[in-house]
Parts: C-alpha cells; sequence; structure tokens
C-alpha cells in the first residue's frame, strides 16, 4: 500500500499547477460535499447584508467595539 501512495504522490507532484488545484478541489469537495442550495442561499444573504450596509440601513460596529463589549460582559 505505501508504494501505491508514494507512487501517487510522486504523479501528483509532477502535475502542472492547474491540474494540482483542480485535484485539490475535487479530494476536499469528496471530504465536504457543497450544498449547493445552502451555499447559494449563504450567497444571497451576504449580497443582502452589504446592500443593506452599503445603503445605510444597517449600521457597521468595529471588531474592536465587539470585542470591548464581549470584555465587559464576561470577563467582569
Amino acid at each position: 500500500m505505501a508504494a501505491k501512495t508514494d507512487n501517487l504522490i510522486s504523479m501528483v507532484e509532477s502535475l502542472p499547477v492547474d491540474i494540482k488545484t483542480k485535484l485539490v478541489e475535487k479530494i476536499l469537495d469528496s471530504l465536504h460535499p457543497s450544498r449547493k442550495e445552502i451555499d447559494a442561499l449563504w450567497a444571497k444573504e451576504a449580497e443582502k447584508r452589504v446592500r443593506e450596509i452599503s445603503v445605510g440601513k444597517v449600521k457597521t460596529i468595529s471588531g474592536e467595539e465587539v470585542f470591548g463589549e464581549i470584555r465587559k460582559r464576561f470577563y467582569k
């Protein structure tokens, strides 16, 4: 088994970068299959939030302010 694995790794290392990238994407997808519907919903939500910030409907808060509030609440 180790020889086959070493052979496979050697073959992969000799591939061009673009093919390696596709291979990595396929391997990652096989480990964590994407859920296209969920991904689409998250993309839609992110776009909505960006629009709301752009038009001033939502006020952003700096990270410093957020962590300051957390420290106040939990580290008295």
